[in-house]
């Protein structure tokens, strides 16, 4: 199973009992980028049963078949960040959990949105990362102002609105020091032309925000509705000191 340390820095044990499948799943290390994003209501057909009673937060009630490729451990780091944030009163019964993997380049694939109660994978898709972050891979993080750079760590979603990227929503970072400059900073998400497979054939690369999440303009709308107002967004990077020190994860 892949480890999410950096430089040895530990990770909580993950507890799915479908790591292995996911792990040797054809398609695990490579999901084609051509591929339409999933809606809620075809996920939620095509997912196996989920166990009666089940917590949607807790990483054995999933089915591999659900998750759409995501490393399980990243999955299981952003389950427990959530239980952490409701469990300490930072959310309140969120609907969906948005996982971003910023290990991965800007090439690939690296959102995904779940619905947390049907169990369904609702988005698979491009994100693009600060230019302040790096080019294809990133690999510099900030919370500060100006800096240009993506943030790591727990968000909450906000309330949607109309700015000059159309239809966007806005973030709350939950961890102090870390994302919780993210409105100080308008950090949102929001649709940009410069996200999509053309541009990153093109140059090696997609286009780079101010730090925002920025997808592509056709999911923007349906992707902020499905997660606005509570839902939570977990961005990740093995960065040692963050993965050590964050109040969700220790």
């Amino acid at each position: 199973m892949p480890k999410l340390s950096a430089s040895g820095s530990r990770v909580p044990a993950v507890r799915l009992v479908l790591a292995a499948a996911l792990v040797t799943a054809p398609g695990f290390a490579t999901i084609a980028r051509t591929a339409e994003p999933a809606t809620a209501a075809s996920a939620a057909a095509a997912s196996p049963a989920v166990p009666a009673h089940a917590s949607p937060l807790d990483a054995e009630s999933w089915n591999a078949a659900a998750l759409g490729g995501i490393d399980p451990t990243l999955f299981s780091l952003a389950l427990e960040a959530a239980r952490n944030a409701v469990a300490r009163g930072a959310a309140s019964d969120p609907g969906t959990l948005s996982v971003i993997d910023f290990s991965k380049p800007s090439t690939e694939k690296r959102l995904w949105v779940y619905d947390l109660r049907s169990h369904a994978l609702l988005f698979h898709e491009l994100v693009a990362h600060g230019r302040g972050s790096g080019e294809n891979l990133p690999t510099m993080f900030s919370n500060a102002p100006e800096s240009n750079r993506s943030s790591l760590g727990l968000f909450r979603t906000g309330e949607a609105y109309i700015g000059k990227h159309g239809y966007s929503l806005r973030l709350d970072g939950l961890e102090r020091g870390i994302n919780d400059r993210a409105r100080e900073r308008a950090i949102v998400i929001h649709g940009a032309d410069y996200v999509n497979d053309a541009t990153a054939r093109a140059q090696g690369r997609l286009g780079r925000s101010l730090g925002c999440p920025a997808v592509r303009p056709e999911i923007a709308t349906p992707l902020i509705k499905a997660v606005k107002d509570g839902g939570l967004l977990f961005a990740y990077y093995p960065e040692k000191s963050w993965l050590g020190g964050s109040a969700y994860l220790n």
